[in-house]
C-alpha cells in the first residue's frame, strides 16, 4: 500500500491515498461498492462541476460565502468540467440509490482542489468544507436527478442529434441520387410491385428526421431540473430564488433552455422523463437497426443473395474463406441496437415503483444515468459510422435490379384494372409454373395487345 493520508467525516477517520483529491465519505463508498469497477460516465461528471461552480457563483455574490473559498470552488469545479480530475472520481456505479456518494465525492475533490488552490493543505475542512461550502443549498437528492438532466439534454443535443442529422443527410443523398433506379419491393420477404430504390431510401431518411423530431422533445423536457428542492423538493436550506439562478447560469453556460421544475416532488420521487428519454432513445436505435437489417439483406451476396446493394468492403469477412467481405458496420449498428434495448429496460425497472421510485426519491438513479449516457454515447459514435463508412459508399447495382423486376410473378397486378383478379392470378401461377416471366405468357396466349402490354409493364409508371 502507497501513501495515506488521514481524512475525517462524521462517521470518523479513513485512510486515503496521499495523491488522491478525495475523502472520507469517498474512501467509505469505493470500500462499500467494489461491484462493477464501472465509473460514473464522464458526461455525469461534467455536470455535478458545472452545478457545484453555479451554486459557489451564486453564494459568492449574495456573501453566502467568502469571495476567495468562492472563487477557489468555482476555479476547481473549472477543472472537473474540463476534465482534469477525472482520476479522482473512482465510486462504482452501483451504489446508495441516491447518488450521495457520487455528489459526495465531487464535494470532497471540489474542496480539496480549491484548498490546494488557496495553497493549504489537502484535508483542511476548516478551510474549504465540503457539505458546508461546496455542498451549500443542496442535496444529493436534487444535485444528481439535476445532473442527469443536464447531461441528457446536453449529450443529446450537442452529439446525438447532429450525428443523427449527418446519418439522415446520408440517406437522403442516397434518395436522391437513387431516384431513377426501379426495382422489386417486398413485403413478407416475397416478391411485391416495383419501387424506385430512392424511395426506399427517403424511407429511411424520413424515419430519422422523425427520431430527431423526439429527440427534440426529450431535450426540452429534461431542460426541467429540480435543484433548489435540495432534500425532499421543499426547498429546506436553500434561498428561494436558487433554483432559478442555477438554471440561469446553467443556460448561460450550455446554450440550452434550462428552467426550475414547475414541480420538484415529481422531479425528485420519479424518473419519468429520463425513461421518456430512454424510450426515444430505444426508438432512434429501433429505426437505426431497421434500415441497417435491409441494407445488409438489400446486400447481400454478392451472387447468391439479392445484390441489389453493393456495400463498401471495409475489412476482410473471413479467417477460412478467402475474398468474403461482410456488411460489419451494418451488424455494429444491430449490436448498438440490441445494447440500448437493454439499457431501456434496466431503465425501465429503475423507475419502477417499489424498485426505484419509492415516495420522495427515486434510489436507482446511478444506474439509470449510467444506461441514459451509455445509450447516447453508443448511438451518437455508431451513426457517424454508419454515415461515413457505409451509407456515404453505398452503390446500386441496376443490372440486377433490372433483372430481378422483370423476372417477378408481382408485375402481374399492373394487369388487374384491365383483365381482372382472377385472371391475373392465373398468369402468375401459369408464370410460375412454367418458369417464364408475365410478359412472356402474356404474349404467347395474345391477353392483350403488345403496346397495351408494355404500357402496363412499365415497371417506372408503377412507382407513382
Amino acid at each position: 500500500m502507497g501513501k495515506t493520508r488521514e481524512e475525517q467525516d462524521s462517521m470518523g477517520v479513513m485512510h486515503v491515498p496521499a495523491e488522491a483529491l478525495w475523502g472520507a465519505q469517498t474512501a467509505r463508498a469505493i470500500e462499500n461498492f467494489p461491484v462493477s469497477n464501472w465509473p460514473i460516465p464522464q458526461k455525469f461528471i461534467v455536470a455535478i462541476g458545472l452545478i457545484k461552480q453555479a451554486a459557489a457563483t451564486i453564494h459568492k455574490d449574495t456573501g453566502r460565502i467568502d469571495p476567495a473559498i468562492a472563487d477557489a470552488i468555482i476555479a476547481a469545479a473549472q477543472e472537473v468540467i474540463d476534465g482534469k480530475l477525472v482520476k479522482h472520481f473512482a465510486v462504482d456505479v452501483f451504489q446508495t440509490g441516491s447518488g450521495t456518494s457520487t455528489n459526495m465525492n465531487a464535494n470532497e475533490v471540489i474542496a480539496n482542489r480549491a484548498i490546494q488552490l488557496l495553497g493549504a493543505q489537502v484535508g483542511d475542512r476548516s478551510l474549504v468544507h465540503p457539505n458546508d461550502h461546496v455542498n451549500m443549498s443542496q442535496s444529493s437528492n436534487d444535485v444528481i436527478p439535476t445532473a442527469l438532466h443536464v447531461a441528457t439534454a446536453v449529450g443529446i443535443h450537442d452529439e446525438l442529434t447532429p450525428a443523427i442529422q449527418r446519418l439522415q443527410d446520408a440517406l437522403q443523398e442516397k434518395a436522391d441520387q437513387f431516384d431513377s433506379i426501379v426495382k422489386i419491393a417486398r413485403t413478407h420477404l416475397m416478391d411485391a410491385v416495383p419501387i424506385r430504390l430512392g424511395q426506399e431510401f427517403s424511407g429511411y431518411s424520413a424515419q430519422l428526421n422523425n427520431a430527431m423530431k423526439l429527440l427534440d422533445r426529450v431535450v426540452a423536457d429534461t431542460c426541467e431540473l429540480t435543484i433548489g428542492g435540495t432534500a425532499v423538493g421543499t426547498g429546506l436550506n436553500a434561498p428561494g430564488d436558487f433554483g432559478s439562478r442555477i438554471c440561469k447560469i446553467l443556460a448561460a453556460k450550455t446554450k440550452l433552455p434550462f428552467y426550475p421544475a414547475s414541480n420538484r416532488f415529481a422531479q425528485q420521487g420519479a424518473r419519468d422523463t429520463s425513461l421518456f428519454a430512454s424510450a426515444v432513445l430505444r426508438n432512434v436505435a429501433v429505426a437505426m437497426g431497421k434500415i441497417a437489417s435491409d441494407i445488409r439483406l438489400l446486400g447481400s451476396g454478392p451472387r447468391c443473395g439479392l445484390g441489389e446493394l453493393l456495400l463498401p468492403a471495409v475489412q476482410p469477412g473471413s479467417s477460412i474463406m478467402p475474398g468474403k467481405v461482410n456488411p460489419v458496420i451494418c451488424e455494429s449498428v444491430v449490436q448498438v441496437v440490441c445494447q440500448v434495448i437493454g439499457c431501456d429496460a434496466a431503465i425501465a425497472a429503475g423507475s419502477t415503483g417499489g424498485v426505484g421510485s419509492i415516495l420522495e426519491l427515486n434510489v436507482a438513479t446511478p444506474m439509470i444515468a449510467a444506461n441514459l449516457m451509455a445509450q447516447i454515447k453508443l448511438l451518437t459514435n455508431v451513426a457517424k459510422l454508419f454515415a461515413e463508412k457505409c451509407i456515404r459508399l453505398l452503390r446500386p447495382n441496376e443490372q440486377r435490379c433490372s433483372e430481378l423486376i422483370e423476372q417477378s410473378l408481382a408485375m402481374v397486378t399492373a394487369l388487374v384494372p384491365k383483365i381482372g383478379y382472377d385472371a391475373a392470378a392465373q398468369i402468375a401461377k401459369e408464370a410460375y409454373a412454367s418458369g417464364e416471366t408475365i410478359r412472356q405468357i402474356c404474349l404467347k396466349k395474345n391477353i392483350l395487345p403488345a403496346k397495351a402490354l408494355n404500357e402496363l409493364l412499365d415497371a417506372r409508371k408503377q412507382t407513382g
